[in-house]
């Protein structure tokens, strides 16, 4: 409701001297006032935006995820192969990119990318009959 008040205050100010502008020959009255309330939505959003602060000031404990309520998933032995394993584990668990485990492993980084997608298809197949 207030967005839209605001264009109707933006149009009717000094003397309706933004509803002057409009120019039939350039655009549709609806499309002119699109544009209108469009920006006018936006300049309201970014009024009403909550102050941020850069990451680097925030405080960890702030930012720490609860690793405590995340429950390990327990993968089935032989359902992935080595490599597969690996590749998850140096991932996930070590927090690698993917440049540095094929440097690691001494592969390609789409090998590592590939073996990554195909690990995840695997997983999904497998668990999607025990979701609930």
């Amino acid at each position: 409701m207030d967005a839209a008040q605001d264009v109707f205050v933006r149009l009717c100010t000094n003397d309706f001297r933004l509803l002057k502008t409009y120019d039939p020959a350039r655009a549709g009255l609806s499309t002119w006032l699109a544009v209108v309330a469009r920006s006018a939505a936006v300049d309201f959003a970014r009024r009403r935006r909550q102050a941020t602060s850069p990451i680097d000031e925030v405080p960890e404990a702030v930012l720490a995820v609860e690793d405590r309520h995340v429950e390990k998933l327990k993968i089935p032995v032989g359902l992935l192969t080595e490599r597969q394993t690996l590749i998850l584990k140096c991932l996930y668990d070590e927090e690698r990119d993917v440049a540095e485990i094929a440097q690691l492993l001494k592969i390609d980084a789409q090998t590592v990318r590939s073996t990554h997608h195909k690990a995840l298809l695997r997983l999904r197949e497998h668990f999607k009959g025990e979701a609930p």
